[in-house]
């Protein structure tokens, strides 16, 4: 049994962003109680294009044996996250606990690696991440509250398949293959060197995820500038894909007066067009298909909107937080 919690599914800064008055904003600002799966009611905002659920951002939880968990990406509601996902609280009885045996990073934005800070009390975890995002880490000494005689870092390679480790040493019983996806660096590091050098590869990774004793997977792709051949091969006939819903049309932050970049300016394809995400996997046989990291301007997020409609027809969902998959 693979068990999947989506702590959170909102691009950088969330919903509603601190200093955003786009209609997005506006509208999860007048719904501040509709924020969590479990308070979602689904009917009575599906027809209503001027509400929108307050979503923090994205990150997803795993396990297999509903004890030890593992994050894909470390955002910066992380507490937040913590606190209002049961599974992932301390043990009764317990002073200091986490369930927490690991960090998966997929790619060294703020957006994955900033809630890695909100770890830094004293637990021990593994961070798997490629070696250009384990450099950034090490390149920021910020990162070394996290102890390295209790937090360690371990590098993984694009196509080469591991298996976490549960902090006592023995296996986890998932298996994970991070796999190379069309992307770009970190904007933080856009005219700068990275400290990684190199040519770019494995700045921005895909992840199959695998429950090693019952053959159940996950693809999580929660950035990705362009579907190839590949990348479809791989997410065709998948149980699961939680894949980057960053924006709904290219332009859409340039349109919207909210940014001067387009979504494949920023390494995100956009859901809709000729070549986005919904025409490009439509014909896949997937399963269970749900948007990740959408940004704050894309309007697929009000409730009832033709974009948001547009995707439910076509089987995608926005989860809300909290939202459990159990494969």
């Amino acid at each position: 049994m693979l068990r999947v919690i989506v702590l959170g599914a909102a691009a950088g800064g969330g919903v509603p962003q601190w200093n955003c008055g786009c209609p997005v904003c506006r509208a999860a600002r007048a719904d501040p109680d509709q924020l969590r799966a479990d308070s979602l009611r689904a009917d009575s905002l599906r027809a209503d294009s001027t509400r929108a659920m307050a979503r923090t951002q994205a990150s997803i939880a795993i396990s297999v044996d509903d004890e030890n968990w593992f994050l894909v990406n470390a955002s910066p509601d992380l507490r937040q996250q913590f606190n209002a996902t049961p599974a992932l609280h301390p043990k009764p009885g317990r002073l200091r606990h986490s369930p927490i045996a690991g960090v998966i990073l997929t790619n060294g934005e703020v957006d994955a690696v900033a809630g890695l800070l909100s770890m830094r009390e004293g637990s021990p975890f593994t961070i798997y991440a490629h070696q250009r995002v384990l450099s950034i880490l090490g390149a920021n000494s910020i990162f070394n509250v996290l102890g390295e005689s209790i937090v360690q870092r371990q590098p993984i390679e694009i196509d080469v398949p591991f298996e976490p480790m549960l902090p006592d040493g023995s296996a986890s019983g998932l298996e994970i293959e991070p796999f190379a996806v069309a992307g770009k660096g970190a904007w933080y590091l856009e005219g700068r060197s990275h400290p990684g050098g190199g040519d770019g590869a494995g700045d921005t990774l895909g992840l199959r995820i695998t429950d090693k004793a019952s053959g159940k997977y996950l693809l999580f792709v929660a950035a990705c500038a362009r579907v190839d051949d590949d990348l479809r091969r791989r997410l065709a006939g998948a149980p699961l894909v939680l894949f980057d819903g960053t924006v709904w049309r290219d332009d859409e932050m340039i349109t919207a007066g909210l940014g001067h970049k387009t979504g494949q300016a920023m390494g995100h394809l956009s859901m809709s067009g000729d070549h986005g995400a919904l025409a490009a996997l439509d014909d896949l046989d997937i399963a269970n298909k749900l948007f990740l990291h959408v940004n704050n301007s894309n309007p697929a997020l009000l409730c009832g909107s033709a974009e948001h409609q547009a995707l439910e027809q076509a089987g995608w969902q926005i989860p809300a937080d909290g939202m459990e998959v159990t494969l």
